[in-house]
Formats: C-alpha cells, structure tokens, sequence
C-alpha cells in the first residue's frame, strides 16, 4: 500500500519561510506527478504547486516566486518563502503513482500538515 506522509508545518510570522516534505512509501513502480495542494478554512483545495514525472512544474499564480517545488526519488518538497498570512492552510501532499500490484495509476493523499503565518 502506497502511503505519503508529510512534515515540516508550523508557525511563522509573515515574510518567514518554511519547508514541506513528502515521503511516499511502497512498492511504487512509476510516478506520473507530485505536489501541493492547501486548504483554507471555509475555501476549497486548490493546487499549489506540481512536479511531472518529465520535470515539468505549475504553480499557483499566488505563491509564483515564492514557493519552490522539487523532488528526490519518492520525495517531494516545498520550499515556501516570503509567507503571507494568506498562505494559512492546511498543506496536503498528493501523489498519483502506479502501484507495482496494479496496471493503473491512482491518486494518494497525505494526512495534511498545518502551516499558519501571523502576521
């Protein structure tokens, strides 16, 4: 079973920079893409930020210049700087990979991780 968790939320004033890390764990034979996607409260999930298996990125025009996305074998990362207090959110990482057991690809989601930005 394919499992992704996540690391690296937390607190921080504005202008503050954090990083998020995503650790996908099983027996995973291909992945097609990985990234970020948040959720305010009251709002819906938005994508953040993605990285293709070709090494193809999109971001949210929001944080273009300020967050930066990467990856490293079955991780991936998020490098968020120049925080704004609209940045609040919970952060979830989304993997859609090819499990080894099966022929098709599949969407997992980590369990969330809390960024807050003060202001």
């Amino acid at each position: 079973q394919v499992q992704l968790v996540e690391s690296g939320g937390g607190l921080v004033q504005a202008g503050g920079s954090l990083r998020l890390s995503c650790a996908a764990s099983g027996s995973i034979c291909s992945t097609n893409v990985m990234g970020w996607y948040r959720q305010a409260p009251g709002k819906q999930r938005e994508l953040v930020a993605a990285m293709y298996s070709g090494g193809n990125t999109n971001y949210a025009d929001s944080v273009k210049g300020r967050f930066t996305i990467s990856r490293a074998r079955n991780t991936v990362y998020l490098q968020m700087n120049s925080l704004e207090p609209e940045d609040t959110a919970a952060y979830y990482c989304n993997a859609n990979v090819r499990p080894c057991q099966y022929t098709t690809s599949r969407d997992y989601w980590g369990q969330g991780t809390q960024v807050t930005v003060s202001s």
